[in-house]
């Protein structure tokens, strides 16, 4: 059994103060802290940081590559909730993704999803229901029932989702909220219910009756929704009921930056260094009961050294005692597994896409910048040949979504601020059952690259009509086991061609894979057609 040693300031979180100290490791636990007079070296020795609300398949990489992204920001775990693979390839995704973070030192925890598909207005490529989350819930792999997104089953009492709850409690496992919007009397039954965080609040007044409710919140800065200057203060008000999380971020953010960015930013706003570390820590490994080290005797052994509290910079990684970041480079190298899929879409034509004049004015869905939500709007159309068009001077452009599990016609809408003039861009990521998206100018141009997307079953397409700029993703659609570098590097190119083409969203992927989530208020489209979130039903497209 291998021995070591560690000497630096080792940073006491629930003391406030930080000790002169040498850390013994044996094996990959922490045997011994000795107290010192002065320690041989400067460094603060810290807990590893925790992501305590994360989608992996929104960084577009597998969980091996996602690591390798990670673990140079000082990121030793996280909480991840498979939902995006489980709605496309069921248990078979989980289990991938469970088998591919093995296969690395970084502690990926699972959960299991709780709402697949998310509401029964949108088809997926899988159904989890009461009986499999119990079967899941039993084993020990999986550490908490994933985000109960229905919040009206559980105000209505739905015979399933109490059942998947009800085998939560059984097997002594958390419940993760995702009720976005949810107050006073509602937000009592849903808390009443069992279920004890929430990472949708976009306000500070949400997510202090969510707090006073006996919630914790997971303060989320992701690539498309960054709450945490409107919840920041709540770190030092609440340092006992506050996470950090990133739920979903893609390659180039993760490259810059993960929870340490949130430790930085909250260091500038003033904010008590001992209580953004517990965010960040140990909140996070005891809500969820995580077998990641918090500095104690008989611990795992996974923490970081920086070099002053002040400046944040990472000096090392340590996870289960191995040295696996050094501060340049890191020390272990990802294996390319299997890439499951399911690709059934059928082909289009320009005609597929076309919106028949019934009646001038449709309903229009206003994306927003940085934000899931979306508001809507009335507008009268052009009409050309007894069908109508999109507006691109108004900024108003067809947005649809193409049935990837079966044959089906697509779904067509109208949608605002993308900005672009001419040409599309398109995902097979299209939360939360993952079929294909596109937002374009034309049906010609739309249909040809929904047939692109097709052929290289799945990923990201953009084309300003002559240029076309292409990121497959071979892990049911979602994923590649391209290097994190080479994801960056494709999907640079990506947005480099939607900004010449005139679409100002800083991240208009990721903003155009919410557009089909019918759970975020407050207008959306599912292969089925438009989504009213707060009547939580259908609509017609024409108002």
């Amino acid at each position: 059994m291998t021995t070591s040693t560690v000497e630096g300031y080792l940073v006491d979180i629930l003391g406030h103060q930080n000790i002169p100290a040498r850390v013994h490791i044996q094996g990959n636990k922490i045997s011994k802290i000795e107290r010192l007079q002065q320690p041989s070296d400067s460094f603060y020795i810290l807990p590893g940081l925790v992501d305590s609300h994360v989608h992996i398949e929104s960084s577009m990489l597998s969980p091996e590559q996602f690591a390798r992204l990670a673990v140079i920001h000082g990121t030793v775990g996280t909480v991840s909730d498979p939902h995006e693979i489980a709605n496309v390839l069921g248990r078979k995704g989980i289990e991938f993704m469970v088998e591919s973070g093995n296969r690395v030192p970084m502690k990926f925890n699972f959960g299991v999803p709780s709402c697949v598909p998310s509401t029964p207005f949108e088809t997926s490529g899988a159904v989890l229901d009461s009986g499999v989350v119990e079967e899941m819930l039993q084993d020990s792999r999986f550490k908490y029932l994933s985000e109960m997104m229905n919040f009206p089953g559980v105000l209505q009492e739905d015979e399933e989702v109490m059942l998947k709850i009800g085998a939560a409690q059984q097997n002594h496992k958390p419940i993760d909220g995702h009720a976005p919007g949810l107050r006073g009397n509602d937000l009592k039954k849903y808390v009443g219910a069992g279920i004890s965080t929430e990472h949708e609040c976009s306000t500070y007044e949400e997510a202090l009756e969510k707090i006073r409710a006996g919630m914790t919140i997971q303060i989320r800065e992701g690539s498309a929704a960054r709450n945490f200057d409107a919840l920041y203060p709540l770190i030092d008000q609440y340092p006992n009921q506050v996470m950090l999380c990133s739920d979903d971020r893609h390659p180039d953010d993760l490259m810059a930056g993960h929870i340490n960015a949130l430790l930085k930013k909250g260091l500038k706003y003033g904010l008590n260094f001992y209580h953004l570390l517990k965010a960040a820590t140990i909140n996070p490994v005891r809500h969820y009961g995580l077998d990641i080290g918090l500095l104690q005797e008989g611990d795992p052994a996974d923490f970081i050294l920086i070099d002053h509290p002040d400046t944040f910079n990472l000096e090392s990684v340590f996870i289960n005692g191995d040295l696996v970041f050094d501060g340049r480079d890191v020390l272990f190298e990802p294996e390319s597994g299997e890439a499951p899929n399911v690709m059934n879409a059928r082909k289009t034509t320009a005609a597929d896409f076309k919106v028949p004049a019934q009646s001038s004015k449709v309903r229009v869905i206003h994306a927003q910048d940085h934000e899931l939500y979306t508001t809507s709007s009335v507008e009268s159309l052009p009409e050309k040949e007894g069908y109508l068009t999109g507006d691109p001077g108004r900024d108003i452009l067809k947005v649809a979504v193409i049935n990837r599990y079966h044959r089906q016609s697509p779904a067509v809408g109208f949608i605002k601020n993308f900005g672009f003039k001419h040409g599309a861009l398109g995902t097979s990521i299209a939360h939360d059952s993952h079929n294909l998206m596109v937002v374009g100018t034309d049906d010609e141009t739309i249909s040809q690259l929904i047939n692109q997307l097709i052929d290289q079953n799945g990923g990201l397409v953009a084309t300003d009509g002559n240029t076309w700029q292409r990121l497959p993703l071979e892990i049911a659609g979602l994923m590649t086991h391209q290097t994190g570098q080479q994801v960056i590097d494709r999907y640079k190119k990506l947005s480099d061609l939607t900004r010449k083409m005139g679409c100002s969203l800083a991240s208009p992927f990721m903003t155009l894979s919410f557009m089909a989530l019918p759970v975020i208020p407050e207008m959306k489209i599912t292969d089925k057609g438009l989504f009213d979130v707060g009547r939580f039903k259908p609509i017609s497209l024409y108002a």
